[in-house]
C-alpha cells in the first residue's frame, strides 16, 4: 500500500520507517563518480554514522554482493545492477543496445552479446542469439569464466594495475581445451595486448569449435564499463575473418551505443 505524501520527518518518526534499510541505502549512495572507492572511515563520515554502525552495514552489503573489498577500501559490486534495472531502463541502456546488437547479429549472421565483469566471471546482461556454436545455452544472467572469454579479457584490460594484480592473484585458470591459456604471466601479457589493440580475439579456449571477438564500451571518463562481442564457429580462417570483417562492424556498433546513451552514463567496470 502506497504511503500518502506528507512530512518526511514525521514519517521517519513513525513505526513504518525502517531505519536500517534507510542506512543501508545511504551507504550505497555514498559511492559516485568522484568517490569510486571509500574506506570504512570515509563511509562513516559521509553517512554520518558511527564507525561501528557503518562497519555492520558495509559487511552485510559485502556479504550480499552489493559492495566489494579491495585492499582496505570498498567499492560497489555488480550486484547493485539488480537494484538498478529501473534506473538502467530510464537510461534505455538495453533498449538502445538491443536493436543495435540485433542489427549487428543479422549483418554478420552470428550471435552478439553484452557482459559486465563480476569477480572471476562475466555476466551476460544482453544477448542476441544467432547460429548456436556453444554446447551451453546462454541468456541474460548467465556467467562464464572471464580469463578465457573475449569479453572477459576486454573488461580485464580496463582494470588499473593494482586491481588486475589482485584479480590475477585470485584467478585459478582451468584448462577447458588444449588451447586455453592458463599460465598467469602469459594471461597478463594477453590482457596487456588487448589493452593496446582495443579488442580481444579468443579461439577455442573456452570450448572447442568456438571463437569470439569483443570490444569495450567506455563511459564518459573513458573507462571500460562493459563489453560486446560476436561469437562464431571455428574454421582455419576464423581469426582473419573476425579481424578483417567482423571487428570493424563490432567497433561501429560499440560507438553507436556509446553515442546514444544520455550523458554517456555507463558505470566503470569493477574487478
Amino acid at each position: 500500500m502506497a504511503r500518502k505524501a506528507g512530512n518526511s520527518e514525521q514519517f521517519e518518526d513513525s513505526g513504518d520507517y525502517v531505519q536500517s534499510l534507510a542506512r543501508g541505502l545511504a551507504v550505497l549512495a555514498t559511492f559516485d563518480r568522484e568517490h569510486i572507492r571509500l574506506s570504512l572511515a570515509e563511509i562513516a563520515s559521509r553517512t554520518e554514522l558511527s564507525r561501528a554502525a557503518a562497519r555492520r552495514l558495509v559487511l552485510t552489503l559485502e556479504h550480499l554482493g552489493y559492495v566489494r573489498l579491495i585492499g582496505r577500501e570498498f567499492m560497489l559490486g555488480p550486484r547493485v545492477l539488480e537494484l538498478g534495472f529501473g534506473y538502467l531502463g530510464s537510461l534505455n541502456l538495453t533498449d538502445l543496445a538491443q536493436p543495435l546488437l540485433e542489427d549487428l547479429a543479422r549483418r554478420v549472421n552470428q550471435s552478439s552479446s553484452m557482459a559486465v565483469l563480476d569477480g572471476q566471471s562475466i555476466v551476460y546482461v544482453l544477448r542476441v542469439p544467432g547460429r548456436r556454436v556453444m554446447s551451453v545455452t546462454l541468456g541474460v544472467g548467465a556467467k562464464l569464466p572471464a580469463f578465457c572469454a573475449a569479453m572477459g579479457r576486454v573488461l580485464l584490460s580496463g582494470l588499473d594495475e593494482p586491481d588486475l594484480d589482485s584479480w590475477l592473484g585470485q584467478c585459478k585458470p582451468v584448462k577447458n581445451t588444449p588451447h586455453t591459456v592458463t599460465d598467469l604471466r602469459a594471461l597478463r601479457r594477453v590482457v596487456e595486448d588487448v589493452a593496446r589493440q582495443g579488442y580481444a580475439y579468443v579461439e577455442q579456449e573456452l570450448e572447442l569449435g568456438l571463437c569470439s571477438i569483443a570490444v569495450p564500451l567506455r563511459n564518459a571518463q573513458g573507462r571500460i564499463a562493459t563489453a560486446i562481442n560476436v561469437s562464431m564457429p571455428y574454421h582455419p580462417d576464423a581469426a582473419q575473418h573476425a579481424i578483417d570483417n567482423i571487428l570493424p562492424q563490432l567497433q561501429q556498433t560499440a560507438a553507436a551505443i556509446e553515442c546514444c546513451l544520455p550523458a554517456n552514463r555507463l558505470p566503470a567496470a569493477a574487478p
